[in-house]
């Protein structure tokens, strides 16, 4: 089975906490805060391999996490890194953020890699907070918030020449007889289900060929495979139409050839405008006056058509020879335009900091991503933490939105899980 998109979920590490710890060493007066970082939470990052073809191994593992970092430790000691998580995709994988429904990163060339989740960074330890004023410091920083999302990805191969045209016309033959490539080939319909690739090699040159399983009228709406595999051509940069020049399934060829341009115009994405060369196939099974008639109407049309029999290598040199001359003079690709997902909005400091109030019933809410590892920090044993705490709402003008909402004195506040009374200063 062919699978060319997936959605999973991914989690960074967690940073460890930082350590609250003194010194109490016999001999060593006043020893003082000896409280180590907590480590940095491991990365998920995205790597394209080579060696991957589908996305198949998604389908039965879809929940992908970073190793946390470590907690500080006394005597300084920082806590270890989480360990990255390498999640390998193949090449022309495009990884979307489900939420937001924007481009995160589009794998277009074997070991291009991002990082799709940073870890979060380690929290202080209480050596960090000593002062001239503050000598020993009871309480150390909490480690970053992991990051979790859920991601489509997305693939879409990549190659330099697209075959299309109705199932059983000849395009996995054309395929097998112009590369090293052994696709199924049977005479039913649908015998490709999956898209093959293969190398063609002309002369002091080479491209990618790809064997687009059949289209039938109706695939822009999702008839047969259609939905699934148009998308396949859009990286093409040249098509080669396969037509059954013989009419030997019973259908027309000008028909046939109308409704398959008419399902990649329908289709969108441009795949109407992609330059395009008409290969008359079984041409053994077709009446001189079949094949006439069917390449004066294509001429007509503006396309450069190309009688073949595939099985029996008959006009195909010939077709690769003007495939070949065609990407050579087609100008170079152009990236495709994409809403890229706002990496740094995710990271914006001022954001990570805001406090947002609320009222519930009769109770006050402060929330906030900052505000949370604060809290997270603090030591309610200790007046010096609390205090730090009751600063940072302060500072950010939280107490100010919840008089804005109605507090007073003797209301309850509450912070994450916490509740506690307000009391003016």
């Amino acid at each position: 089975m062919f699978v060319d998109k997936a959605v999973i979920s991914i989690r960074s590490g967690k940073g460890g906490d930082g350590c609250v710890s003194f010194r109490r060493e016999p001999f060593v007066p006043d020893g003082g805060p000896d409280g180590g970082d907590g480590g940095k939470g491991g990365d998920v990052i995205f790597l394209a391999d080579s060696n991957l073809r589908t996305l198949m191994d998604f389908r039965y593992e879809r929940k992908y996490e970073a190793e946390n970092g470590e907690d500080g430790r006394k005597k300084k000691q920082f806590g270890k890194k989480g360990k990255d998580i390498i999640i390998k995709v193949p090449v022309g994988t495009v990884v979307i953020d489900q939420a937001s429904g924007t481009v995160m990163k589009d794998l277009k060339k074997a070991g291009d890699s991002f990082v799709a989740a940073k870890g979060g960074k380690g929290g202080k330890g209480n050596v960090n907070f000593k002062t001239p004023v503050r000598q020993a410091p009871n309480f150390a920083e909490a480690g970053g918030f992991a990051k979790e999302r859920k991601v489509v990805l997305e693939l879409k191969l990549l190659a330099d020449v697209g075959l299309v045209g109705f199932p059983n016309v000849g395009k996995s033959t054309l395929l097998s007889v112009a590369t090293s490539a052994n696709p199924k080939i049977a005479n039913y319909h649908f015998t490709t289900i999956t898209p093959n690739l293969g190398v063609v090699k002309v002369h002091d040159t080479d491209f990618v060929m790809a064997d687009i399983p059949g289209l039938i009228e109706g695939a822009h709406l999702g008839a047969g495979l259609g939905l699934d595999f148009l998308k396949h051509i859009e990286r093409t940069r040249l098509l080669v139409h396969l037509v059954d020049v013989s009419g030997s399934e019973g259908r027309d060829p000008i028909e046939d050839f109308e409704k398959i341009n008419g399902e990649l115009a329908s289709y969108g994405a441009g795949l109407e405008k992609k330059p395009q060369l008409v290969a008359a196939n079984k041409m053994d099974l077709a009446t001189e006056e079949q094949y006439q008639a069917f390449a004066d109407y294509v001429s007509g049309k503006g396309y450069r058509i190309f009688p073949l029999s595939a099985p029996i290598h008959q006009g195909v040199q010939e077709l690769l020879n003007a495939v070949a001359a065609e990407l050579a003079a087609l100008p170079a690709e152009t990236e495709e335009v994409y809403e890229l997902f706002d990496f740094e909005r995710e990271d914006d400091p001022e954001e990570y900091r805001r406090i947002e109030a609320s009222r519930e019933g009769d109770v006050y809410v402060l929330k906030g991503k900052q505000l949370e590892k604060i809290f997270n920090s603090t030591n309610f044993n200790d007046f010096g933490s609390l205090r730090y705490l009751y600063k940072y709402v302060e500072k950010r003008g939280a107490i100010d939105q919840l008089k804005a909402l109605g507090l007073q004195e003797g209301d309850t506040v509450r912070i994450v899980d916490y509740e506690f009374e307000y009391i003016e200063e």
